[in-house]
């Protein structure tokens, strides 16, 4: 008889981590059941008893690397002392925690995404909500340098906030592709070398538009 529930000695939170580095390494749609319960060491029904489904394990997962792995690289946006400095800041850390060991590199939440098409739209919306929180984030944050006077009232935050997550969204294929921490710091810093032309061309265009 096949077992079922939770087996003898079952370490939850070590079996998430496992889960989380299967769906980290292969994303939300190749992950199969077998490779998610080999790597946890339980069977389906366990897996089933202990997380419900494997769309709610992948969401204990990605909640998991964003308090463990993906840490560090979002907390210091409110803190750092300018809308400049936190960008920066963003970037380098990202640079350092998706070349933080040998494998999976990259982020869980942007590489682990599934396809839209034929795709469960639950996993796909949960993890669109999480990028667009970062994008919300820079926003506020250049919203707050514009009201202090660090940048004209005139630049287009969200387009700017756009940018840089977009941008940072590309360093994680990167990665993934076995791109080095030199080579993303190397790409952070060429993107903040560019800062006072972005700034200069969000306001111009702010300004045509109102012409316009």
């Amino acid at each position: 008889m096949p077992q079922r529930g939770r087996p003898r000695g079952f370490d939850r939170e070590s079996a998430l981590r496992q889960a989380m580095e299967v769906f980290w390494a292969k994303g939300f749609d190749n992950a199969s059941l077998t490779d998610l319960t080999r790597a946890m060491g339980i069977n389906s029904p366990s897996l089933y008893a202990a997380f419900g489904s494997k769309e709610a394990l992948f969401k204990e997962a990605v909640d998991l690397y964003s308090r463990t792995e993906g840490s560090g690289i979002w907390e210091q946006v409110e803190t750092a002392p300018t809308a400049r400095d936190a960008i920066a800041q963003v970037l380098r850390t990202t640079a350092e925690a998706f070349t933080r060991g040998d494998e999976p590199r990259g982020c869980l939440i942007v590489l682990a995404a599934p396809q839209r098409q034929g795709a469960n739209p639950e996993v796909c919306d949960a993890l669109k909500v999480r990028r667009q929180h970062n994008v919300c984030q820079l926003v506020r944050r250049l919203q707050r340098a514009v009201e202090d006077g660090e940048l004209p009232a005139a630049i287009d935050c969200r387009a700017i906030a756009n940018y840089y997550v977009t941008l940072q969204h590309g360093m994680s294929i990167q990665a993934r592709d076995g791109a080095s921490r030199e080579t993303l710091l190397a790409i952070a810093d060429c993107a903040m070398s560019g800062w006072e032309a972005l700034i200069d061309v969000s306001h111009e265009a702010q300004r045509q538009e109102r012409r316009g």
